[in-house]
């Protein structure tokens, strides 16, 4: 059974640091590309980060440079490591794996909250 289970969120103050956990269980991680997404209330699903089975990742321009998104084979397990939060950036996160044929799988997201 695949499963994908985030982890990390919480309170967090403005300019404080977290990282979010996603492992995934399924022996396709290895090839899959994984992804963190967000939604806040009103909003839709927006990508936050990515990376690609080689290591490449991908970013918008609206967390470039706080976002890190790594990935470890080994514990088959996605991370995102946020830095300076804002208050924008409160939102379910979503992990999500990209297969080939369309096939993807998502977690059941992790709340993070930014607010003094």
């Amino acid at each position: 059974q695949v499963q994908l289970v985030e982890s990390g969120g919480g309170l967090v103050q403005p300019g404080d640091s977290l990282r979010l956990s996603c492992k995934v269980s399924g022996s396709f991680f290895k090839t899959a590309t994984m992804g963190w997404y967000r939604q806040a209330p009103g909003k839709q699903r927006e990508l936050v980060a990515s990376i690609t089975n080689g290591g490449s990742t991908n970013y918008p321009e609206s967390v470039k440079g706080r976002a890190t998104i790594s990935r470890d084979n080994a514990k088959t397990t996605v991370y995102l490591r946020m830095n300076d939060l804002k208050p924008e950036d409160t939102a379910v996160y979503y992990c999500r794996a990209q297969l080939g044929g369309g096939l993807e799988y998502w977690g059941q997201g992790t709340q993070v909250t930014v607010s003094s």
